[in-house]
C-alpha cells in the first residue's frame, strides 16, 4: 500500500514580494510551521542584509533552518535538502502543517522533487583554490567559467550563492559530469509531499522594484552598513559578503565610491535578482501564481491565498 504524502505548502517568488508575511499569516491559520527556504538566511550575523524576518513579523510562529550556518561555512543544496526534509517530517508528525517559503528556487525543487544526493567525488584543494580566485576576480569570473560547460546550472544558481557556484564547477572538474546532469538522474524517486505551491508576482514589474528600492532604504535605516562592518571582521566574513546587499558596501568601505553610489548598486543588483527569481519560478509547473497587484488591499490576497490552500491542504 503506498504510504500517505505528507502536506507540504509552498510559498515562493522573488524578494520583497511579500512571502514573510503570507507564509506567516497562512501558517497561523492553517496551525503550521514555517520552514525557510533562502540560501543566504541561514548564515549568522547576516540579519539586516538578507531580510530575515524580525520576531513581530514571525507572528509568533516557529520558523526553522535560519540563522544556524557561520559564515564561511560550507553548507550545499544536499546539506540543506537532508535537514529540510527532516525538519517538515517532523512538522508533520506532530500534526501540524510545514509552510516551507523562500526565494531560494533550487532549495524548494529539489526538496518537493526528492531529490538524491550522493557523495560525489570532492576536491577540497579545489573547492579552496576556487574560493581564492573568487575573492580575487569576483564571482563573475566563476558564472563566466560554470556558463562555458554547464549552462543550465548558471542559469540556476544565483550569483551570490558562492558556495553552490564553486560545488558545481568541482562537480563537473572531479567527475566529468555537470550538475545539470547529476540532478537529472537523481529525481527517479517519487515524491513524498503533496504539493501546495503558491507563488507571489507582480503584472507590473515596476512595482516590485519599487518595493525592493524601499526595502534597501529600510536596511540602511536599520543598520546594514554595521552589520556588514562586523561581517567583515568576522572569520569566514569576507565570503560571505559576497552577498547582494553586503559585496556593493566593499567599495564604499575602501572610500572608492560614495554611500549613495553603494545604495544604487545595491537596488540595482536586487532588482536584476528579482528578475533572475521570477524566471525561474515561470518554470515551476506546480506555482499557482497569485499577483499582488492585482488586489486593492493585502488581506484580499491573503484570503485568496487561504481559500486555495484550503481547498487542497486544509480540509
Amino acid at each position: 500500500m503506498p504510504q500517505e504524502k505528507i502536506p507540504l505548502l509552498v510559498i515562493g517568488g522573488p524578494t520583497a514580494s511579500g512571502k514573510t508575511r503570507l507564509a506567516a499569516e497562512l501558517a497561523l491559520h492553517c496551525g503550521g510551521e514555517v520552514v525557510s527556504a533562502d540560501s543566504m538566511q541561514i548564515y549568522r550575523g547576516m540579519e539586516i542584509g538578507t531580510a530575515k524576518p524580525t520576531p513581530e513579523e514571525t507572528l509568533g510562529v516557529p520558523h526553522h533552518l535560519m540563522d544556524f550556518v557561520e559564515p564561511g561555512q560550507s553548507f550545499s543544496v544536499a546539506d540543506y535538502v537532508a535537514l529540510a526534509r527532516e525538519t517538515v517530517g517532523d512538522i508533520h508528525s506532530r500534526g501540524r502543517l510545514p509552510v516551507l517559503a523562500g526565494g531560494t528556487g533550487l532549495y524548494i525543487r529539489s526538496l518537493i522533487t526528492n531529490t538524491q544526493f550522493t557523495e560525489a567525488d570532492s576536491d577540497p584543494a579545489l573547492r579552496a583554490e576556487l574560493a581564492q580566485r573568487a575573492a580575487r576576480e569576483g564571482t563573475d569570473a566563476l558564472m563566466r567559467e560554470l556558463r562555458s560547460f554547464d549552462p543550465e546550472s548558471a542559469q540556476r544558481i544565483e550569483p551570490r550563492n558562492l558556495p553552490r557556484l564553486i560545488r558545481a564547477i568541482e562537480l563537473y572538474r572531479t567527475t566529468g559530469v555537470t550538475m545539470t546532469e547529476h540532478l537529472r538522474r537523481s529525481r527517479l524517486a517519487p515524491s513524498p509531499y503533496r504539493v501546495c505551491f503558491l507563488c507571489l508576482g507582480f503584472r507590473d514589474r515596476e512595482r516590485l522594484y519599487e518595493r525592493i528600492n524601499r526595502r534597501v532604504d529600510e536596511m540602511f535605516r536599520r543598520g546594514l552598513m554595521e552589520e556588514a562592518r562586523e561581517l567583515l571582521e568576522t572569520p569566514g566574513g569576507a565570503t560571505a559578503m559576497q552577498a547582494i546587499g553586503y559585496k556593493e558596501l566593499l567599495p564604499y568601505f575602501r572610500g572608492e565610491i560614495s554611500l549613495r553610489e553603494a545604495q544604487d548598486t545595491i537596488k540595482r543588483e536586487t532588482r536584476r535578482y528579482a528578475k533572475r527569481q521570477l524566471t525561474w519560478f515561470r518554470r515551476e509547473e506546480q506555482a499557482r501564481w497569485l499577483f499582488v497587484d492585482d488586489y486593492a488591499r493585502w488581506d484580499a490576497l491573503r484570503d485568496a491565498a487561504k481559500e486555495i490552500v484550503r481547498g487542497e491542504l486544509c480540509e
